[in-house]
């Protein structure tokens, strides 16, 4: 698989993709792919995310509506991952006695 690909090998590659399906997805905005003047262009994310939105539609009955609620909750979810990370690594520069104020407030709070 390339790292981009063109409407008809993203419907080709993923089982249960069909074109009108595929310009659902686009118009709920649930994926969002490259917008060029020959058609849309899908990176490695868009397929992920079509993928996952077949599977979603087809084994619980989900509509666009719904997609797109689980897709956004995806995304949060997924946003406060990489925030959490940050902060993480942010804390490992502090010295050991910040790092243990701050442990000992997190353990504190309930």
């Amino acid at each position: 698989m390339t790292d981009r690909m063109s409407e008809d090998d993203v419907i080709a590659a993923i089982p249960g993709l069909t074109h009108t399906r595929l310009i659902a997805f686009i118009e709920a905005e649930v994926v969002i792919p490259i917008r060029l003047e020959t058609g849309h262009v899908f990176r490695q994310i868009d397929i992920a995310r079509l993928e996952l939105l077949c599977n979603l539609a087809d084994d619980l009955d989900l509509d666009e509506s719904a997609l797109a609620v689980v897709m956004s909750l995806i995304d949060q979810l997924h946003t406060a991952r990489q925030d959490l990370h940050a902060l993480a690594r942010a804390l490992q520069e502090e010295p050991p006695e910040v790092r243990a104020r701050i442990g000992a407030a997190l353990l504190g709070s309930d």
